[in-house]
């Protein structure tokens, strides 16, 4: 499996083992290791022309070995972790690609991981090796004004139709679960690189103008993982669930993004290139981080601005596309954009088909989409820039090692339950207990995955469609319904 003789692997520091490395963030974690001599890189990749043409940028990296292998085969996983000191695993199916092949992407995104703790697991010593997995802000879904700050521990509620999210949903579970001694995950955000402005998928109909999110760039991401395998890591990041957001300089409306794109290539006025009513309004996931800073202070690794990974990304377009305010409009509106919201999965596809499930996940409802307006009602979003916090249901000020039975049961109540488990340990946060949900599902959940996570009832977060419906019986997911919002 692999690919070439290398140096000795020993002679290095730190040796890690990054998975999905011929994507845009693993790329990116490449480059940066060039900038890291004494840690040795294991990068795992499938023996396609496409990944071994990706890699030929990286022949000449004197600290890279490649193994070739599939990442929904045990066997391989467990060749390619051994010797290795982390584990960054960024391989994952991802949409629009899950969304339209679901079978795959469940079984790399969650088989992958269920490999990956096995095999760890299997070690002589399962502590010398730490497994960071990469979840998604897609985890937590759709938010509508004015709820539009959030941070872990908010409800675990992913959009209709979005399998990329309900899997890396069932992938932290299982790591957060493991009882592996050695893990981290992290909720990856928009991750803004010069790939995604050349994107031409029916998904950006999919995105509100009023939605927000706090972007990060490739750069900064993969500076995070580079750091993440040195030493110097401090021990309290390990076993912690984290959001990865650029902080407040990322904090933009999509509307906002629209703009600082479309301006960065010379459009003057981006309405002309769509109407108005071809976007949804809602059903798509993002927001901004109130919890954001933490991981940058337990591992530094925010140096971009967003203005400077623009102007990067718009400098790697052909020119024809960097240009593209010299088209005439009327061409992108018709010949482009258009044509774009029709195909399968675009919200006009929906509109024009009748699609009842697609058009209500996208819109409410078809009155609702009409009820939109043209572009001379449209006012830009503005959402306040003071942060805000869901109620997570208990008390938050007391330390973890004193969370009993009345805490979980506080809990519980809150989201609609009740614990059913009567011998709940103080302090044993990672031990499952068992639940049950208002819909009357029984479940085993440790305190951790619940309190600290957002986890509740698995087959009613499988259950998109419902989720207004379970807010009825369910306090703590009717904050983002209109429900009150006390904070503690």
């Amino acid at each position: 499996m692999r690919s070439r003789s290398l140096p000795n692997a020993t002679a290095f520091a730190r040796t890690a083992l990054l998975t999905g490395a011929t994507g845009n963030w693993g790329r990116a974690t490449v480059r940066e290791f060039r900038n890291h001599p004494e840690i040795w890189v294991r990068a795992f990749a499938q023996p396609t022309a496409r990944d071994r043409e990706v890699l030929e940028e990286f022949a000449d990296m004197g600290n890279l070995e490649v193994v070739w292998g599939d990442l929904t085969r045990y066997d391989d996983v467990a060749r390619a972790i051994d010797g290795v000191d982390v584990v960054l695993h960024v391989g994952a199916v991802v949409s629009p690609v899950a969304d339209e092949h679901p079978k795959i992407a469940r079984r790399v995104n969650i088989g992958s991981m269920q490999h990956l703790i096995r095999a760890i697991g299997a070690l002589p010593d399962p502590g010398a090796v730490a497994l960071v997995g990469i979840g998604s802000v897609a985890e937590t879904g759709d938010r509508q004004a004015p709820v539009h700050w959030g941070r872990v521990g908010d409800p675990i509620r992913v959009s209709q139709f979005d399998e990329y999210g309900q899997t890396k949903v069932v992938a932290e579970k299982l790591l957060l679960e493991s009882g592996l001694p050695k893990w981290a995950w992290l909720r990856q955000t928009g991750i803004f690189h010069p790939g995604m402005l050349e994107i031409r998928d029916p998904i950006m109909s999919h995105s509100p103008f009023a939605g927000v999110l706090e972007w990060a760039s490739a750069e900064d991401s993969a500076r995070l993982l580079a750091r993440i395998v040195g030493n110097d890591v401090p021990e309290e990041f390990w076993g912690g669930v984290y959001n990865i957001g650029g902080g407040e300089g990322w904090r933009l409306t999509n509307w906002e993004l629209q703009l600082a794109i479309s301006g960065a290539m010379g459009v003057r006025d981006v309405r002309t290139w769509y109407d108005r009513n071809w976007f949804a309004t809602q059903n798509f996931h993002g927001h901004w981080y109130t919890d954001s800073d933490r991981l940058h202070e337990l591992v530094p690794f925010r140096e971009d601005t967003f203005e400077g990974a623009l102007a990067r990304a718009v400098a790697t377009l052909p020119a024809s596309v960097r240009s593209a305010g010299k088209v005439p409009s009327w061409i992108v509106k018709h010949l482009v954009m258009k044509p774009l919201t029709r195909k399968p999965r675009g919200t006009m596809h929906a509109i024009r088909t009748g699609a009842r499930e697609e058009i209500s996940a996208h819109f409410g409802s078809l009155d609702e989409w009409r009820a939109i307006g043209d572009w001379s009602t449209f006012e830009a979003p503005a959402p306040s820039r003071v942060p805000t916090k869901l109620d997570h249901g208990f008390d938050e000020s007391l330390p973890i090692s004193s969370w009993d039975a009345k805490v979980y049961r506080d809990a519980a109540d809150f989201r609609g339950g009740e614990l059913i488990t009567d011998d709940a340990s103080r302090g044993a946060i990672s031990t499952p207990l068992a639940w049950r949900c208002a819909a009357g599902h029984v479940f085993a959940a440790s305190p951790r995955l619940v309190l600290t996570a957002g986890h509740w009832c698995p087959d009613c977060t499988r259950d998109s469609a419902t989720y207004e419906l379970q807010a009825e019986h369910n306090p703590f997911l009717a904050q983002l319904y209109g429900g009150v919002r006390v904070g503690r």
